[in-house]
Parts: structure tokens; sequence; C-alpha cells
């Protein structure tokens, strides 16, 4: 039968989970599959498994709890086995993995950094700081201009956007980088120009939290930074 599983824990951490509930609708019973030192913590897998939001806090209740309790290695959301001789087979293949794993995040936290660009502020800056972006929109204001003027103001504008973006951003990682022990850098979408995660010890949470309020106001203009932390190293396990 297949199982759902949420983390993988050492052997002597305390699994408080009888108050807790797994995903699915009715809630399926959390236990422990073991396996010598390590421990996944596990659940019957739901046949309709959706990315609902009672099965995403269900999910994120039980990692909050193991993580209160002792170091463990969060899955991500939607990770189910084939069966519980699958996950016993994969904590005896990956042991050693797991054990170094699980000794690399105890006594640290996982931060999540975004910023969202202001794209007028970025468009100001790119007018003021280029004469050829000056020229041509002021050619092309009002609908004025040929076509290729407007196709080149846009062309123009989107890559020099991007340039302050990615400096922005290499500029945040620097100053935050002397206050952590590893990071994660997700590609920039559409929404965010940098979606970083960070893996912080415990006595330095508040100094990097204290750093990014400075961040906050010192990008202010340009950017916004959101802030997600302290969270179990969802990035890092």
């Amino acid at each position: 039968m297949p199982v759902y599983v949420y983390a993988i824990t050492t052997a002597t951490h305390p699994l408080r989970l009888d108050d807790l509930e797994g995903v699915g609708d009715p809630p399926a019973e959390l236990y422990a599959i073991s396996d010598d030192s390590l421990r996944a913590v596990v659940s019957q897998a739901p046949e309709d498994l959706a990315m609902g939001r009672r099965d995403l806090e269900a999910h994120h209740a039980v990692q909050e709890r193991l993580w209160a309790d002792g170091s463990t290695l969060p899955l991500s959301f939607g990770f189910v086995a084939a069966d519980e001789d699958a996950v016993r087979a994969v904590l005896q293949e990956r042991a050693e993995q797991f054990a170094r794993a699980l000794e690399e995040v105890t006594g640290r936290v996982e931060f999540n950094v975004k910023a969202v660009g202001n794209e007028e502020a970025l468009l100001r800056d790119v007018l003021t700081g280029s004469e050829e972006a000056r020229r041509l929109n002021e050619a092309t204001r009002d609908g004025g201009g040929a076509y290729e003027d407007r196709l080149a103001l846009g062309q123009l504008v989107a890559q020099e956007v991007q340039k302050r973006q990615e400096a922005l951003a290499a500029g945040i990682v620097e100053a935050l980088r002397p206050l952590t022990r590893a990071e994660q850098l997700s590609p920039p979408s559409g929404q965010y120009f940098l979606n970083a995660s960070f893996l912080v010890e415990d006595s330095g949470e508040e100094a990097f939290s204290g750093t990014c309020a400075e961040l906050t106001q010192q990008y202010a203009d340009v950017a916004e930074l959101r802030v997600r932390g302290p969270l179990p190293p969802y990035s890092f396990a």
C-alpha cells in the first residue's frame, strides 16, 4: 500500500505525533517506519492527494512539530513511496547520506528571502542613467516614433532592468552570505528577481533577521523584500 512520507528523523527523536493528523480525507494516522538509527514519519497515502489547503496545512503542521522537537529532514509536499518496504530500502541504502544531512541541519534553521522589483522606480532609474533610453522615450512619447524605435526602447528597458535586478540580487546575497552556513538560489521568476534560501545557525537568527530588516529599508525604493523564517530546512534536506 502506498505511503505518504513527511520527514526523516533519528531513531532518538521523540515523535510527539499523537494530537496531529496526516493528509487525506478522512485524515490518515501518522506513524514511523524504523531502520536502525533512522526513522521515516509516514501515513497511508490518500488516493486523491491534491495540493489543497487542508492537506498542505496538515503536512506543514507535522513538519513544524517534528522540527520543534529535534533535527529532521523535511520532505516537500506530495512525496509518496510505493509501500513500507520501499521506505525501509531507502533508509538502508542512503543511511550514511541521511546521517550526514541530519548532522548538517542540526542546530540550524532556514530563512527564505524573495525580492520583488518596483517596476516604476527601476524604469525611472533606467531613463535617468541611459541617454539612449531617454532619446527613445522622447521619440516614442504619446504614441509617436517608428515601430523600430518602440521595439528598441522595450528591449533596452528590459535589458537594463534585468541588469539592475541582477545587481540588486547579488548585493542582497553578498550581505547575507557571511551570516549563513549554506545557501540555495532559485532561478528568477516572473514575480521574483531573487528567491534564495539560507541555512542559519540558531544562534545567528537575530543577526540574520536584523540584516534583512536593514536591507529592506536600504532597497525600499526599488524592491520589496519578503522574508520567511525561521523554518525547517526544506531546501537543505
